[in-house]
């Protein structure tokens, strides 16, 4: 095309719809005199306008016509009004958009007599030409492809754009709106969303941009772990049910003896999980097929020798975030109760090549928040007059009650941590990217962790060492080393402590306190540290990538489906955000990136540290740093609740983590402890 006669092709797209600083007459249709040239549907003309001039057109449109104008020779701007056959505007597009050529068409969704006005605007004081096509009626098939050239819902004005100004604190000049409602930037923009939204996108489709964790300045030593040596001398109780709070370690040794089998350990934890679920409302489907079926291969293959490990044959649930292949994937809301996928989630699969066997998925708080789901509240085994805290809800309730000797759950926020220290377990929220998230539900690409619920830092090493590892499902996954010594003593180690948070004047600080002088006298070093203080927005982060991970729902409206509506619940939180605006989602993302370099600079002279587990910062910081946490509870608060104390590393220190957890928890009794109302000894 001779760039002299460049075509600015501008579509009468309602979708697209502006309102500039026009005169009283632009914003009303004025009376169309008998002359008005008629235009036939297929036939182009081309006019000459000057500055200031109008020129109308009228034409029958059948519902599904198209509206085409084409800016043959520059030196005026146009804007191009379409009324309908009621006389009211449908669309208005200005010519003044800064691209060479651009093609946009309006699509009339109503038949009858619909008028088309062109406004002619001086820019270079030379007259300009156009030409005007009405397309041909289309076929439903392509109407339904150019959804995105809708009439528009209203035009945008400057009180449009200042009100939305206001909501994200800025001021424009009269002088810039009106440049700013001039150009076709803002419309564009709205037909480029309506165009996103016409395209199907699961939860499953990932980001083009990835987060990644820092590396620590000091690389992860590279060596296999070594974990605590198999129990011996382990024998089978005459009730079998009296090893429901045994650990991995204990029931694999009755395992590999073969004193029980998987098919025995699988019926007595289904059989408990059907007895208390009714109080703990925490199973969202029993997996009894396949957990016989994975039960008896194991058995088969430990006895014809073919031991594959500490996990062989051992019983375990996930958080119903993780798809299973002929089981719903319900995500705990009631839109997807019924959703199936035919893959496995990586994590599932990892467990099951290492002979686990899963007996049921398991409760999370509606779509990855809180401990509500569409059954109702799952309950804190110590007292079931509360929830279970979440969203790993499910899992933590059911390892706390003997229930499962492992399970499953995730972390984008909390959702480890939290249930780890009200129902009294341990949980281990690994680095993000140790551990695949394919196959599990998307809430915040940048936040997600999967990890496990157990009853100690050991289960902890052994279930982590299964599930981790690079996944090409899952391009932030990493290969990293896991250098876990369970042997492995204090002495020598520098482990700080958040000096603040361990000094505060609260409820459990003196538990918090009394860890320090346990690690004390298991030969550590201990050293101060004081967080980053640098302040990042979490909630634009996390907040905007789970609306974009919930579009589909919020757009479609079952948002209203789920249980919970209040001003903090998903449905109202997933609305807001998308009034959050791109450039303050990547600011907050780029002050983040701060934050993991003032993290790495921290913790270059320490091989962990500890910090209270919900009190202080450190659990928002680490989450959006990526730094591996393990909870482990430290005592019993005034009123009967649990209290923990979490054990963190730098990137990939899960190794450091888990085995100052696991020094920890050798020197003291609060992990042995099991709710008695579930046949466990009490605290």
């Amino acid at each position: 095309m001779d760039r002299n006669r460049r075509l600015t092709l501008l579509g009468v797209a309602a979708a697209l719809a502006l309102a500039p600083a026009l005169s009283a007459e632009a914003q009303q249709p004025a009376p169309v005199p008998d002359s008005v040239p008629r235009l036939e549907p297929g036939r182009t003309v081309e006019r000459d306008i000057s500055a200031r001039q109008v020129q109308r057109f009228r034409v029958a449109l059948d519902s599904g016509s198209l509206v085409r104008v084409a800016l043959i020779q520059r030196g005026i701007d146009l804007v191009v009004s379409v009324f309908g056959p009621d006389g009211r505007r449908l669309a208005e597009v200005d010519s003044s958009a800064d691209s060479l050529e651009q093609e946009t068409r309006a699509l009339a969704r109503r038949t009858g007599e619909h008028r088309i006005e062109i406004r002619a605007y001086d820019t270079t004081a030379a007259a300009g030409r156009y030409a005007l096509t009405v397309v041909e009626v289309l076929s439903p098939e392509q109407i339904a492809g150019l959804a995105a050239y809708a009439p528009a819902r209203a035009v945008i004005t400057k009180e449009t754009v200042q009100s939305a100004l206001d909501l994200i604190g800025l001021t424009y000049t009269d002088s810039e709106l009106t440049l700013l409602l001039r150009g076709s930037g803002l419309a564009g923009r709205r037909s480029a969303y309506n165009a996103m939204r016409a395209v199907p996108l699961p939860n499953s489709a990932l980001p083009s941009l990835f987060f990644q964790p820092l590396p620590p300045a000091v690389p992860i030593a590279d060596r296999a772990p070594r974990f605590a040596p198999a129990t011996r001398g382990i024998t089978r109780p005459a009730r079998l049910e009296d090893v429901a709070f045994w650990t991995i370690t204990d029931l694999a040794a009755l395992l590999r003896t073969r004193q029980v089998t998987s098919v025995e350990l699988t019926r007595m934890y289904l059989d408990r999980l059907r007895r208390y679920d009714s109080v703990l409302v925490a199973v969202v489907t029993f997996t009894d097929s396949l957990a016989m079926e994975q039960a008896r291969r194991a058995d088969r293959e430990i006895a014809a020798g073919h031991y594959r490990g500490p996990l062989h044959g051992i019983p375990f649930g996930v958080k119903d975030l993780y798809a299973v292949p002929g089981y719903p994937t319900t995500w705990g809301g009631e839109p997807y109760r019924d959703q199936v996928f035919t893959e496995t989630a990586t994590a599932v699969r990892k467990l099951e090549e290492a002979g686990a066997v899963l007996v049921a998925k398991l409760s999370t708080g509606a779509l990855a928040m809180g401990d509500v789901w569409f059954r109702g509240t799952t309950h804190n085994p110590w007292n079931v007059a509360q929830g279970s805290s979440g969203s790993s809800a499910g899992p933590a309730a059911a390892v706390s009650a003997g229930l499962v000797p492992f399970a499953l759950g995730t972390e984008t926020l909390g959702s480890i941590i939290s249930p780890a220290t009200v129902n009294g377990v341990t949980g281990l929220r690994p680095t993000y990217g140790r551990v695949s998230r394919a196959g599990i539900m998307a809430l915040s690409w940048s936040m997600d962790k999967p990890g496990p619920l157990c009853r100690n830092a050991e289960d902890c090493a052994l279930v982590f060492n299964a599930i981790r590892g690079r996944d090409p499902a899952d391009p932030t996954t990493v290969d990293a080393p896991f250098p876990y010594d369970a042997g492995a003593p204090l002495a020598g180690l520098r482990i700080g402590y958040v000096q603040a948070a361990f000094e505060a004047h609260r409820d459990g600080a003196d538990l918090d306190r009394q860890v320090l002088e346990v690690l004390r006298g298991l030969g550590a070093t201990l050293v101060p540290l004081a967080l980053p203080t640098r302040q990042v927005p979490t909630g634009i982060i996390l907040n905007a990538e789970a609306a974009a991970a919930f579009d589909e729902l919020t757009r479609s409206g079952r948002d209203s489906m789920l249980r919970q509506q209040g001003a903090g619940a998903w449905p109202n939180t997933f609305r807001s955000a998308r009034l959050i605006p791109a450039v303050e989602y990547l600011q907050a993302n780029r002050l983040r990136r701060m934050l993991q370099e003032d993290m790495r600079t921290l913790l270059e002279g320490v091989d962990a540290y500890v910090s209270p587990s919900v009190a202080g910062a450190n659990m928002q910081i680490t989450n959006l740093t990526g730094n591996p946490c393990v909870a482990v509870p430290d005592g019993v608060l005034r009123n009967g609740d649990w209290s923990s104390i979490t054990f963190c590393g730098p990137i990939y220190g899960e190794a450091a983590a888990l085995e100052v957890a696991r020094a920890y928890q050798a020197a003291t009794p609060w992990d042995k402890r099991h709710p008695a109302a579930f046949g466990g000894a009490g605290r």
